[in-house]
């Protein structure tokens, strides 16, 4: 995968027809959009229990694009090679998971995929200025993980902003995950995001049987999102 600063959109499969997975990724590809994004939680550090490795195993044939794995795990170590061989592109892990997160994002670039971190909404920056070498996407997570269709925390939108400044020109993608809609997209792209993880707001009104709704609920969030960063370009 190549690197870009363009609007992406990554529908969460948190949100589809827990059923027809395969079905669901080929529908929201052809429907436009970016990055497939699998959202695995472990009961543990968050309260609510989702999907493993043969999962991402079973749907990788179904993805043309981008396979994006947010792990909301702890420990994570252990289960980086199980997700890099069921065909992940993307790894992130929580920056709150572990006590020695260089080395596991040492481990996740080890194992042939691209590294990420996440930031809970209560994280600060402090600590990402002496990880920036070893980044290829800082997630920040706009509302509390563990559950979709949650309210966006506006007090990210700063974060976001400050991490924009901080990147500077490194070729690393800036993701949101959380109460992304055609209302929110464009302050946290303005802001300098640049990967739009939606749930909720992509599957809405729509089914494998009738999947218009998903490109039309995708164009919306992309051209809200396209809009407002056209204008903060303008403004420059």
């Amino acid at each position: 995968m190549s690197f870009d600063r363009r609007i992406k959109i990554a529908p969460s499969i948190l949100s589809a027809d827990f059923a027809n997975f395969g079905a669901e990724c080929r529908a929201i590809e052809a429907q436009g959009c970016d990055w497939v994004h699998v959202d695995v939680m472990d009961g543990h550090f968050v309260p609510n229990l989702t999907f493993g490795p043969a999962m991402c195993a079973a749907i990788r044939p179904h993805i043309k694009g981008t396979m994006d794995v947010h792990l909301m795990i702890a420990p994570v170590d252990p289960y980086i090679d199980a997700f890099a061989s069921a065909g992940a592109d993307v790894i992130t892990a929580h920056l709150e998971a572990g006590p020695h997160i260089h080395r596991t994002l040492q481990a996740i670039r080890g194992a042939g995929c691209k590294a990420g971190l996440a930031l809970n909404p209560g994280t600060g920056l402090d600590a990402v200025a002496h990880l920036l070498d070893l980044l290829d996407l800082v997630c920040v997570m706009t509302v509390n993980p563990g559950f979709g269709g949650q309210k966006f925390i506006e007090s990210q939108v700063a974060k976001v902003r400050d991490l924009r400044a901080l990147i500077g020109d490194r070729p690393i993608h800036i993701e949101i995950d959380g109460g992304v809609t055609p209302e929110t997209a464009p302050r946290v792209a303005a802001a300098g995001a640049d990967v739009l993880v939606a749930g909720s707001a992509v599957f809405k009104g729509g089914s494998v049987d009738n999947p218009a709704p998903y490109g039309a609920n995708i164009r919306a969030i992309r051209e809200a999102a396209e809009g407002a960063l056209a204008q903060t370009v303008a403004a420059k």
